[in-house]
């Protein structure tokens, strides 16, 4: 497993399923209707359960009747997965970067650690959000989010004694491990 230290936060990258994570929060890369999906969404619903399914409803019914926005992150609870809580996030789909996707997408990691925050869990793990369907280029992904994460941890120090990228497949492991060097050691 990579991993710096910012600050007193431990940002590491690891290869592996999301869903099966021991940490406090697992964020999921959900899509604006919050009611499942493929990808990691669909494994975090399959696997945790109808619990989430049946909180993602009630959100819908109430305080989120549109949606939840891209870049907007809400926690629910995690039925069987052995996280505390899901923390569902809609990152940006790529147009080619011209139309505020790194905005959206910094959006989605910053907002995800704010909630976790408040709820007072110490430790979260990200999936490579927007990646996947959603067409963001790895590269620029973990770029931009690894600078969102390391931005946030220094504004908010002490917040969280973790935060782990999990990746599942190989290449998107080296890609994610070489970008948090560069990010956090470029020298």
């Amino acid at each position: 497993m990579a991993g710096h230290t910012v600050g007193m936060t431990r940002l590491t990258v690891t290869r592996g399923d999301i869903t099966t994570q021991d940490v406090d929060a697992i964020v999921n890369a959900a899509n604006s209707t919050l009611l499942g999906g493929g990808g990691v969404d669909g494994a975090i619903h399959r696997r945790g359960g109808p619990e989430i399914l049946e909180a993602c409803r009630a959100l819908r019914a109430g305080p989120l009747a549109e949606g939840l926005p891209p870049g907007e992150a809400v926690a629910t609870t995690a039925g069987a997965l052995p996280s505390k809580r899901v923390i569902h996030t809609v990152g940006p789909v790529w147009h080619g970067g011209q139309s505020g996707e790194e905005d959206v997408l910094r959006s989605a990691f910053e907002n995800s650690l704010e909630r976790a925050r408040e709820e007072g869990l110490r430790t979260i793990a990200f999936p490579a959000i927007s990646t996947g369907a959603y067409g963001y280029p790895a590269e620029a992904a973990a770029e931009a989010a690894v600078t969102a994460v390391r931005d946030w941890v220094l504004a908010n120090p002490g917040a969280l004694e973790e935060v782990r990228f999990v990746q599942f497949s190989e290449h998107a492991h080296r890609t994610w491990s070489r970008m948090l060097e560069d990010v956090l050691d470029p020298g």
